[in-house]
């Protein structure tokens, strides 16, 4: 089994964002099913954690990344092997899951102070916009690195290793 002292169950997260907040630190949110770990993922998840001084991702689970129709064969890591590599990253603080659609209740529950998508996202469209600007934080979506993709990657994998 995998483990690493950054994952964790939402409990868990709770109880460390709390402790953060209470000794004055900015905690900054952001998702995603990071099924292959490219250059984009890691320099936005670099950019999102310079906007604050903990990195909370919220990790799709197998099934809710099934949920999203992005193929059969997805996710092709499993959660805990996705958590256990984001982990091992210096911008990631807290690894925790998530099953729903959306990360919803992780935000609620953690009611980060800045909360960020990749620039595919318009901010009006981002989860939790509302809770986290209610709470006087604020929403980003930070531009991505063209050309990284785990679909397009992945389909560069399958064209590559077809059977002729």
């Amino acid at each position: 089994m995998l483990v690493h002292p950054k994952m964790c169950d939402l409990e868990t997260a709770i109880e460390r964002v709390n402790n953060h907040k209470k000794n004055g630190k900015k905690i900054v949110f952001t998702n995603g099913c990071f099924d292959i770990l490219h250059p984009g993922h890691v320099d936005l998840l670099a950019r999102a954690k310079a906007l604050g001084d903990i990195l909370v991702i919220g990790l799709n689970s197998d099934a809710s990344v099934k949920a999203q129709g992005k193929g059969e064969d997805r996710p092709f890591n499993t959660y805990d092997a996705r958590a256990f590599v984001l982990s091992h990253l210096e911008s990631v603080d807290i690894v925790v899951p998530f099953s729903d659609k959306t990360p919803i209740t992780l935000i609620e529950k953690l009611i980060p102070n800045v909360l960020v998508k990749g620039g595919d996202w318009s901010i009006a469209n981002i989860v939790g916009r509302s809770i986290v600007e209610e709470h006087g934080g604020s929403v980003h979506s930070l531009p991505l690195i063209q050309g990284y993709s785990t679909t397009n990657l992945a389909n560069k994998i399958s064209q590559t290793h077809k059977v002729k």
